[in-house]
Order: structure tokens, then C-alpha cells, then sequence
């Protein structure tokens, strides 16, 4: 039996399309489907316009893309500094228990390092008992948090 190639890579335009569906199916899990607007494009001038506003990783295998990891610096007013903020770890269930989570968790949190920030902060659904422990185990503390949201 031929083995896999697992492949963690900065994300690239030629992407987009395969990331919208990602995203969707990310969604689709947690339950907020309705929540996906972002067009291919959108996608590519979020991720490699001028200005980008976020980073993304993502996982292959085989040449399919499996996963992804995105990432976007925000400010603590506490601390009076920069940190990143994980928006979203997702993993294709083919492609799950294969080490590729902590791997794409690593790549951006290698990324946080090389900009010179000391933090990393992300939320996950509240029921979702897999994602917990996943960032248990990588030694992440729970910080007790409603999050809120307002559409204007």
C-alpha cells in the first residue's frame, strides 16, 4: 500500500475556490452555514490583496486540499499589544487523526513567533467536545467568555 504525502503550506490564489468550499463545509459543522458570503475572490483579496487581513495555512494530502488554519493580529488594550487571533482551524473528517491538526496549529503559531508576538487567542463552540480537547492537549487554557456578536 503507497504511503500518503501530508503537505502543511502557506495557502496560494490558485486556492480560492477549494478554500470557499472548505469554509462552507466548516460552517456546515458548526452549525452557522448561513454565515458563508465570501465569494473565491473575496477570498483571494482577503488573504493575497494589499493589504492582507489574515494568514492561512493549509493542509494537503495527496495533492487534495484537507484543512485549513487562518489567522489575523488583533489588540489587547490590557496588555498593550499585539496578538494573533486563530479564526479558524478546520480538518475535512477524511483527514482527521493524522497528526494534521497540531500540524496546521503549529505552522501558525511558528508564524505568530517569526512576527514577534507572544500570544495567541481563538474561541470554538462551546459544544464542541473534539476541538476542546484538541487544544487541551496542546497545552491551551479555556478562558471563561461569552462571545457576542451584533450585525450593523
Amino acid at each position: 500500500m503507497a504511503r500518503s504525502e501530508h503537505t502543511i503550506r502557506e495557502a496560494v490564489a490558485g486556492d480560492c475556490e477549494e478554500l470557499q468550499a472548505l469554509f462552507a463545509e466548516h460552517a456546515q459543522y458548526e452549525g452557522a452555514a448561513a454565515d458563508i458570503v465570501a465569494s473565491p475572490q473575496d477570498i483571494a483579496a482577503s488573504l493575497f490583496g494589499e493589504q492582507p487581513a489574515a494568514k492561512c495555512f493549509v493542509a494537503e494530502v495527496d495533492g487534495r486540499l484537507a484543512g485549513y488554519v487562518t489567522g489575523s493580529l488583533e489588540y489587547s488594550t490590557w496588555r498593550a499589544q499585539h496578538y494573533l487571533h486563530m479564526d479558524c482551524l478546520y480538518l475535512r473528517e477524511w483527514a482527521r487523526g493524522q497528526g494534521l491538526g497540531t500540524r496546521l496549529f503549529s505552522a501558525l503559531l511558528d508564524w505568530t513567533r517569526a512576527g514577534g508576538l507572544h500570544r495567541m487567542e481563538w474561541q470554538t463552540p462551546a459544544g464542541n467536545a473534539p476541538a476542546i480537547g484538541f487544544y487541551q492537549r496542546l497545552g491551551a487554557t479555556h478562558l471563561a467568555k461569552a462571545r457576542f456578536s451584533m450585525t450593523v
